[in-house]
């Protein structure tokens, strides 16, 4: 078989794995060529990225709870709402930010697991226990943000974290050296990944890609996250959203696919009953993937909060929706036990590329709605004829 055959028969296989990425190059070629390239600018790639982190971090929480076949509805409020939480404590307690980010992260988890608990073990379906929750959360946000309606926050520190870019250390030709640093050490590491897993499918006698097909891969990632590194470096660099939101993929990604804990997610999804039967604890599994839900959406509230510097009482708006639609267009199976972490920020991105190349040609905010419905059906239509196909 040579390379275009083989390359060929791996996008057939793994058609689910690589059709998103085929997606994101189309928009991102589309709307290049229709702005001029203004698309692919650094000021407006960097937006796009800060724009889409506080959704991606929500939706890398949805595709494990879609995963384990449930749902979660709360999660774009309950943001809202603690980020309403973190403003109050910051600029009424006089909470340091160094303290009010732990303790809003622990109340995220607090409010997941109670969602955990009614699913698992009292039984109440995941629709039905986290509706009753985004209404609640929607109903706090309400009551804490009545007084002024919108709480400003001063704190530099914390608006940092919406708004600021890792420091430069110095300057080369334009181009922030640490964020070029930065991209270096994320392609060493992929490289490193990769051989690392090669090298453990042909110990244990599991069919690997052939050399030409494993380099040609190797090159294109490593080209994609240079070209993004060169862009951003020639702007503002790295953003602190951007580091947190590939902080968040790399520890779920590790979890979901070198852990016997990632193992026990999919195998829940994948069939409940069966799990239960070969002796994995199926409603701790419930638990921690709910908790870990609660927990990003309180890191997304936190996010959104710092990038408005400020707490509104529409903040969470959707927010679940988005998520979902992120999880869907990325990958996540709507039967359970199938996606990735990494497909969740890819389908993120996606679907912020969409709203920032639509808006830069000056698409109507009601096209805007469709275009993205439109992409959502066709990513769940792809996903139910896939499986036919198996």
């Amino acid at each position: 078989m040579n390379v275009v055959q083989e390359a060929r028969t791996l996008i057939h296989q793994n058609i689910r794995d690589y059709g998103m990425y085929i997606a994101l190059f189309v928009i991102i070629l589309t709307f290049s060529i229709m702005t001029d390239g203004l698309f692919m600018s650094s000021r407006n790639i960097s937006n796009l990225l800060d724009s889409a982190g506080y959704i991606a971090v929500l939706a890398v929480g949805m595709t494990l709870v879609i995963v384990i076949r449930h749902i979660d509805l709360s999660v774009g409020y309950a943001a809202g709402f603690l980020g309403a939480i973190a403003a109050i404590l910051l600029t009424q307690s006089g909470v340091p930010v160094y303290v009010t980010i732990p303790i809003i992260l622990v109340l995220g988890v607090a409010i997941g697991l109670f969602n955990g608990v009614l699913v698992a073990k009292i039984g109440i379906p995941s629709f039905v226990a986290t509706l009753a929750g985004m209404l609640i959360f929607r109903g706090a946000l309400l009551q804490v943000t009545e007084k002024t309606g919108t709480i400003i926050i001063q704190d530099d520190h914390f608006n940092a974290i919406g708004n600021g870019f890792i420091p430069s250390l110095v300057q080369v030709n334009g181009l922030h050296l640490l964020s070029l640093l930065v991209g270096v050490v994320g392609i060493l590491l992929y490289i490193y990944s990769e051989f690392s897993n090669r090298k453990n499918k042909i110990k244990y006698d599991f069919e690997v890609v052939s050399k030409p097909i494993f380099a040609l891969k190797l090159v294109f990632v490593s080209a994609i996250i240079g070209y993004i590194t060169w862009i951003l470096a020639g702007y503002n660099g790295f953003s602190w959203t951007v580091i947190i939101m590939l902080l968040v993929v790399i520890v779920y990604h590790f979890l979901t696919t070198k852990t016997v804990l990632g193992r026990h997610i999919y195998a829940v999804g994948s069939n409940p009953e069966a799990a239960h039967l070969s002796g994995i604890n199926v409603k701790k599994i419930t638990y921690i993937v709910f908790g870990s839900m609660g927990m990003l959406a309180a890191l997304s509230g936190i996010l959104f909060t710092a990038r408005l510097q400020s707490a509104t009482t529409t903040a969470g708006t959707l927010f679940e929706l988005d998520a979902i639609a992120a999880a869907y267009v990325g990958g996540v199976s709507s039967a359970g036990g199938v996606g990735k972490v990494t497909g969740a920020i890819i389908g993120a991105i996606v679907m912020a590329s969409l709203s920032s190349g639509m808006n830069l040609l000056g698409v109507g905010i009601s096209y805007q709605y469709m275009i993205r419905g439109g992409v959502l059906a066709g990513a769940v239509i792809f996903d139910v004829m896939t499986r036919k196909k198996r």
